[in-house]
């Protein structure tokens, strides 16, 4: 479990930097399993590093979870190679790598063979972030210690044998994310089958990316030009209703608390990976995409320049979706859709957007209800990179979304 460790209470942060307009503090370290690792200062004791001990000539599995807020981040094991089996909870194409790349809000499991013999040294796992943005970011690097046990029973005491340390990418190493996630391939297999939509019936195209809402009079702001930071789908930067969305919708009660007119491309065209427009405000609202039950929906999420292009994690809820293209640039609706892979694409629910790149899903919407899909930095979320979507029932009972329990806390 990768995570973070923060000696100031991160709500806190997170509410200051939405009352300044700044961006938020960053986090003290990242954690392996809650532990700092010995590359910080403050963690040099033994009992403060997360150890895996192992046997030679076995395999292990591991299981991978990003549950840092803001970073996506590179791991690597010393001298050591894995092979990715699976990816948020679904089989992938086993293939090797050095170096896993894993966002926040993903999942990967990798096969993790060791050495025939145990070595005479100790190896760093070794994690630290992958970032393109124009912010600040916890530029420091978690790790854990692989050991060997030298009989069936007992490890290795000596604790000057060698700590061998993994090397990983640059910070902003765009190409390297891309070639690892383009390895990524389902089963699609007579055990392990998928159905891809060949069709589309809803096509959409969204930008992400951040932005700015102007600074409240008698206040100074430190963001961009004396502006608030924003981000936003479509430069609708979402606000989050007092109202519960799903049982307004249920009740049909929606007045006042949403709309549906959640633009399917963005009102203004414009080089989106280019020069960014001069102006870079966004529109607040809460705005909602509906979809008839079991249409065949196609999504292009498409990165900006505006304030600096950067990788963004979308994750949908409510559903599996399958990644069937993703390239650098702006996409191109007459070519790129010749180069989609609609036989085996990767099928998962958080996806990165390729920084000043673009990523097309496609998923069946028979999962009736209103489901979010968000940017999975949390402070991009906070900024209002979100939509949801409404999933309209089908015909049958079991297509038709339930009435709320008896006893839900009423809101």
């Amino acid at each position: 479990m990768f995570g973070e460790w923060w000696n100031s209470d991160s709500e806190a942060v997170i509410n200051q930097a939405l009352q300044n307009g700044g961006g938020p503090n960053v986090s003290d370290a990242y954690t392996l399993n809650g532990f700092p690792g010995p590359l910080y200062n403050c963690s040099q004791k033994q009992n403060e590093t997360l150890k895996l001990k192992v046997k030679a000539g076995k395999t292990y599995m591991l299981r991978l979870i990003n549950a840092a807020l803001n970073d996506e981040l590179f791991f690597s094991i010393a001298n050591h190679s894995v092979t990715v089996v699976e990816a948020d909870a679904l089989y992938v194409k086993p293939f090797k790598t050095n170096i896993v790349v894993i966002a926040p809000g993903q999942t990967t499991n990798i096969l993790l063979k060791t050495k025939p013999h145990p070595p005479h040294s100790r190896f760093l796992m070794a994690a630290r972030p992958y970032f393109t943005g124009t912010g600040t970011f916890d530029n420091t690097t978690t790790a854990g210690i692989l050991e060997y046990y030298t009989t069936t029973t007992t490890t290795s005491k000596d604790h000057n044998a060698p700590v061998i340390r993994p090397t990983l990418p640059p910070i902003n190493d765009t190409a390297y994310v891309a070639n690892f996630t383009s390895k990524f391939r389902s089963l699609a297999n007579e055990k392990f089958p998928i159905t891809v939509p060949q069709t589309v019936d809803r096509s959409f195209f969204f930008t992400v990316g951040l932005g700015t809402n102007p600074c409240p009079k008698n206040q100074t702001c430190q963001g961009p030009n004396g502006t608030k930071f924003a981000a936003s789908m479509n430069n609708v930067s979402f606000v989050l209703p007092n109202t519960s969305m799903l049982q307004s919708y249920f009740f049909k009660k929606s007045n006042g608390v949403f709309t549906a007119d959640f633009p399917t491309s963005p009102l203004i065209k414009f080089n989106y990976t280019g020069t960014p427009p001069n102006n870079t405000m966004v529109m607040d609202g809460t705005k909602v995409a509906v979809l008839p039950f079991n249409a065949s929906v196609e999504v292009v999420l498409q990165d900006t320049s505006i304030l600096g292009a950067e990788s963004h994690p979308l994750h949908l809820h409510g559903y599996n979706f399958f990644v069937v293209g993703q390239g650098f640039g702006n996409f191109d609706p007459k070519k790129d859709p010749a180069k989609y892979n609609l036989v085996d694409p990767q099928e998962r629910n958080t996806m990165g957007v390729p920084s000043g790149g673009w990523v097309a899903i496609r998923f069946f919407a028979d999962n009736p209800g209103v489901w979010f899909m968000h940017c999975h930095f949390e402070v991009h979320l906070s900024w209002g990179l979100k939509m949801a979507w409404i999933v309209e029932d089908g015909k049958l009972p079991n297509q038709r979304l339930p009435p709320p329990p008896a006893d839900l806390p009423k809101c």
